[in-house]
């Protein structure tokens, strides 16, 4: 099942900076058969339904593996029987 999801993955107690760790997140959803569009405060996912969750469980594993004591992911998903979700179909033009 095809799916449009929002991730957003906050590290905690590593310090005031996370970039190190968000560098980690992305490369991680690279490795996955994703559309991604970063933003200041996510990710926004196009894939299959069933990646998306395996990538969130591997974020956590790898970095707990590397470190990270905390962390709180938020996941938006959007499935849809009438059609596929895209990440296209919900650009805004002005």
């Amino acid at each position: 099942m095809k799916a449009t999801a929002e991730l957003q993955v906050i590290p905690l107690g590593v310090g005031v900076s996370v970039r190190a760790e968000v560098t980690r997140i992305v490369g991680i959803l690279k490795e996955f058969d994703f559309i991604l569009e970063t933003h200041a405060a996510g990710t926004n996912i196009e894939g299959d339904l069933a990646d998306i969750f395996d990538a969130v469980k591997r974020i956590h594993t790898d970095l707990h593996a590397s470190g990270t004591a905390r962390l709180i992911s938020y996941l938006k998903l959007e499935t849809r029987t009438d059609k596929v979700p895209t990440l296209a179909g919900k650009r805004l033009e002005s």
